[in-house]
């Protein structure tokens, strides 16, 4: 296995998953339900996470409250081998916390604190660690915190790829009507970036993924990889397209994380140097050990990964523009 370090930017929270609920729920006064769980999330928590059971040295760069939520991540991770040295505990600060509403087909929809560290992750809190990152470094979401805007996500990418280092950076939804063409230089900067076909419709204005996959070429970004939950993902470069398939999934009983299990495995998958159509295959197959349990990485193991994804008949196939 190969040694290289992966860096990962982000939040860490703790999850309270509550299922199966319907449209319903807030027209009832009590509502008996499946499971109500206590678990651990935030995008880059998650991939810091799955790295580390897959054998790999992480670097977790975040900011916590110094709190009980705060402790038990800490714990947590600490049961994981995940190193906290670059993550900042702050005093004055509450832990994010985010319930987590999921419905009998596994979507879940999300109730979080605007006042906590899972949107107060500033530049300030990132800098000073830049000089310790790995060879691979990700930013696990943008439009996570406010503090980090695109203009100081910039200034950052712009710093770590002085140095050499492969940057990828995976996306939520914009908050504030940024398109596309507002990510322009921090696209030019990176070499991969993992959003869903929603997300990237929202930045385009069009459902053509096809169409989008090619502007964001266009604008100087390396290689595209856009997720497509059950069907797989779509890698695109300048001089080739793939379409991969997603792994068989028994049931899908919470999509909580998957799309975090599915850039842990894809880069994973990158620092081994394998090609893009096994780093793919990899990501799919993180991703579908994830949905099956409840809690974004709690079926996911390096020995039930490689049976999906040794197990697995999927052919990539190049598909046109």
């Amino acid at each position: 296995m190969s040694d290289k370090k992966i860096s990962v930017i982000g939040a860490g929270v703790a999850d309270v998953l509550v299922g199966a609920v319907d449209e319903k729920i807030f027209s009832r006064s009590s509502t008996p339900i499946d499971f109500i769980k206590f678990s651990f999330g935030g995008d880059a928590l998650n991939e810091a996470i799955v790295l580390s059971r897959l054998g790999k040295k992480v670097q977790w760069i975040s900011k916590i409250g110094d709190d009980d939520a705060g402790k038990k991540i800490l714990d947590y991770a600490a049961e994981n081998n995940l190193s906290v040295e670059s993550v900042k505990v702050e005093s004055s600060l509450a832990t994010g916390v985010s319930i987590a509403l999921v419905d009998a087909r596994g979507e879940r929809r999300f109730l979080t604190n605007k006042n906590s560290s899972l949107r107060k992750l500033s530049a300030e809190d990132i800098l000073p660690h830049l000089d310790d990152l790995g060879e691979i470094v990700c930013l696990a979401s943008m439009f996570v915190s406010p503090l980090l805007d695109i203009a100081a996500t910039e200034k950052i990418f712009r710093l770590i790829k002085s140095q050499g280092k492969i940057l990828a950076f995976d996306t939520t939804r914009p908050k504030n009507g940024e398109t596309l063409d507002d990510l322009s230089a921090i696209l030019s900067c990176a070499d991969y970036f993992f959003p869903n076909e929603a997300e990237l419709a929202t930045l385009t204005g069009s459902d053509d993924v096809q169409k989008n996959i090619s502007a964001l070429l266009d604008f100087g970004l390396k290689c595209a990889v856009v997720k497509r939950g059950g069907d797989g993902c779509l890698i695109a470069t300048k001089k080739n397209r793939l379409e991969i398939p997603a792994c068989h999934v028994e049931k899908v009983v919470d999509t909580t994380g998957a799309g975090d299990c599915f850039a842990a495995g894809f880069l994973f998958a990158l620092s081994e140097n394998w090609s893009l159509a096994e780093c793919g295959k990899f990501a799919c197959a993180v991703a579908a050990c994830s949905v099956e349990e409840v809690g974004a990485v709690a079926g996911v193991t390096f020995e039930k990964i490689l049976r999906r994804y040794e197990g697995s008949n999927s052919l990539d196939k190049t598909f046109r523009h």
